[in-house]
């Protein structure tokens, strides 16, 4: 991810500790999830895309300090990401929230691109009478 400025980067984790080869980021612009160790992945997920953010955090997560974040977005490739097991899951949600509203705003996005309904008929009705 050369020339992309991260805001925040955390790895998941299990009993707190990051051992595990799932790395999140987020830029200005994107959410990335990164998995794997020989065969990489890589996906993201534009956040002017992005629909819902929801924060879960179980017993096991709070003694542990960690947390989900749960992102839900009209991303056709990545509908649903979860950035599991991660530190400061309240900031990071807020965070996200944030570089969202900013988005959204850079790109004078309205209600009506943000919620797509499906209907591609160009206000054309189906009806025949």
């Amino acid at each position: 991810m050369e020339g992309i400025t991260i805001l925040w980067h955390d790895r998941k984790r299990i009993c707190g500790m990051p051992i595990t080869f799932t790395r999140y980021s987020l830029s200005d612009d994107r959410l990335f999830l990164e998995t794997g160790l020989l065969n990489m992945k890589q996906e993201e997920v534009i956040l002017y895309r992005v629909r819902d953010i929801s924060l879960s955090i179980s017993l096991w997560q709070r003694i542990f300090r960690v947390g989900t974040v749960f992102v839900q977005s009209s991303d056709k490739s990545l509908p649903k990401l979860e950035l599991k097991n991660i530190r400061k899951p309240r900031e990071v949600k807020e965070l996200i929230h944030k570089q969202v509203e900013e988005m959204k705003i850079a790109r004078r996005m309205r209600v009506g691109e943000i919620v797509d309904d499906g209907d591609d008929d160009c206000g054309h009705d189906d009806a025949i009478l």
